[in-house]
């Protein structure tokens, strides 16, 4: 023989139905602590759940402090595609935005595109800007952090951003980090032999947010290569990395660059 036992009352107030053990709170909140605390989650719930709430409170102080203090966080932007995708349209548009809001953009662009002695942005739609120059050397930083002292820099944009040098990115990142502008870059990823610039490699590398602005290649499909071309139509696959002649690039697809830059069909053993 044996004698059943009997569960206990429940001490839930009247008209409250007791808290089932197996309800989906308690299970969903021993699934999340198997899941984020390892094998003893279950087991350390209660302290993850102290622990969490701990982090939210200090975050949350974090984010008020900051407010009363003034200060945000801006960023490095990069965006990036093969040519003729519209990234000085979309830097000129950016822009114009700001200054329709009463603020002041700062544009800069490579001393490679200098027209009559003036820094130039120009779009294919047939839209242009004039924009401060960058060279080899120059310390961007104490150049924005200087015309910010004049008059307040609420954006800066740099065009051509392929041509910066590594220690410029920096220089880039530190106007994010330390003066707290924005910094948007839009530039070329790789060259016409498939390789890094080395401003795009060292954006890749340190960027906040990295954004990749599409065209198409001649098939339809995205297009993430770029071709030089000679005057008559023929590809080259010499030459120096940097040529500022626009009308001598073409976009394409990954396949189809592969194919007129005579990497296929592959030659020998595959």
């Amino acid at each position: 023989m044996y004698c059943r036992m009997r569960r206990p009352p429940s001490h839930s107030p009247a008209g409250v139905p007791p808290r089932s053990s197996t309800s989906p709170h308690r299970c969903f909140g021993r699934l999340r602590a198997a899941l984020f605390c390892g094998p003893l989650g279950i087991v350390l719930a209660p302290a993850c759940r102290l622990r969490q709430k701990g982090l939210e409170r200090a975050s949350a102080d974090c984010q008020s402090g900051s407010q009363l203090l003034g200060r945000t966080m801006a960023k490095l932007y990069f965006s990036y595609a093969a040519m003729n995708a519209g990234k000085s349209t979309l830097l000129l548009q950016a822009a114009y935005n700001y200054r329709e809001r009463g603020m002041r953009p700062l544009l800069f662009t490579s001393a490679l595109y200098v027209e009559d002695g003036v820094g130039l942005i120009s779009s294919r739609i047939g839209i242009s800007e004039p924009a401060e120059l960058y060279s080899a050397g120059d310390d961007l930083y104490q150049s924005i952090k200087d015309l910010h002292e004049e008059s307040k820099v609420d954006c800066v944009f740099v065009d051509e951003a392929q041509f910066l040098e590594r220690d410029q990115v920096w220089q880039l990142a530190r106007v994010a980090d330390r003066l707290r502008i924005p910094v948007m870059c839009f530039g070329l990823r790789t060259d016409f032999q498939g390789k890094l610039f080395p401003g795009s490699m060292e954006l890749l590398a340190v960027a906040d947010v990295m954004r990749e602005i599409r065209t198409i290649c001649t098939c339809g499909a995205k297009a993430t290569m770029v071709v030089r071309q000679s005057m008559d139509g023929r590809v080259l696959t010499d030459g120096d990395q940097v040529s500022i002649e626009k009308s001598v690039y073409l976009s394409l697809c990954r396949k189809h660059w592969e194919e007129a830059v005579g990497r296929w069909p592959v030659k020998g053993p595959r």
